[in-house]
C-alpha cells in the first residue's frame, strides 16, 4: 500500500468532485470535503490542510505542510503550484483588540473578514509563502521563499519579500511545455 488514497478511498472522502489521476496523501487533513473540487493530474502531499470552499484545477501540486483555509473561497487555476509550508487565508480574524479571536467563539464576539484568493494559470508560491485574503495572483506570477502576499501580483512577475514586492518580469517560455 502506498501513502496516497486509492480510487475507492477517494470516492469515500465525499469531495464535491474530482478528476483523473488525483493523488491525495492519507496524511492530508480535509475538512468540508463537500465544498472541495479537484481537477485532473493533481497531487496533494503529506500534512496539508484543506478547509472550506476550494476549487483546484488540473496539473497542480500542493507540497507538504501547506494549508488552504477557504472560508471565503480559494481558486487554483490550471498549472499552478504551492511549494512546502505555504498558507493561504481567505478570511482572517480582527486582531485590533476589540474582538475575541478564533473559531471557539461565536460570531457575536468575533470579527472575521476576507474574500476569495485566486491563483491564475501558471502562478506558483515559493516555500513558506503566506497569502492574505482577497488576493489575486495573476497569470504566471510567482513568489520567492518566505514571502508575505498582502496585495495582488501582476502577471508574469517574480515577487518576494515581507511585504511582497515585484522584483522583475518572468519569462513565458514554459507555455511551450505544458503537459496534456
Amino acid at each position: 500500500m502506498n501513502s496516497f488514497y486509492t480510487e475507492e478511498e477517494l470516492q469515500k472522502l465525499g469531495l464535491k468532485k474530482y478528476g483523473h489521476t488525483v493523488l491525495i496523501s492519507r496524511k492530508c487533513s480535509i475538512y468540508s470535503p463537500e465544498k472541495i473540487s479537484i481537477g485532473d493530474n493533481v497531487r496533494i502531499d503529506d500534512f496539508c490542510i484543506l478547509s472550506g470552499t476550494i476549487t483546484i484545477g488540473s496539473h497542480i501540486h500542493i507540497s507538504a505542510y501547506s494549508a488552504l483555509y477557504g472560508a471565503k473561497g480559494i481558486y487554483l487555476e490550471d498549472y499552478t503550484g504551492i511549494s512546502p509550508r505555504c498558507t493561504i487565508f481567505s478570511a482572517m480574524d480582527d486582531f485590533s483588540g476589540n474582538y475575541l479571536i478564533g473559531p471557539i467563539h461565536t460570531s457575536k464576539f468575533t470579527n472575521v473578514e476576507g474574500g476569495p484568493v485566486t491563483m491564475k494559470k501558471y502562478s506558483q508560491l515559493g516555500t513558506n509563502t503566506v497569502v492574505f485574503p482577497s488576493i489575486v495572483i495573476e497569470e504566471g506570477a510567482v513568489t520567492g521563499a518566505m514571502t508575505l502576499v498582502n496585495k495582488n501580483l501582476a502577471p508574469w512577475t517574480i515577487n518576494f519579500g515581507i511585504p511582497v514586492a515585484e522584483k522583475k518580469k518572468r519569462s513565458k517560455g514554459l507555455l511551450t511545455l505544458k503537459s496534456e
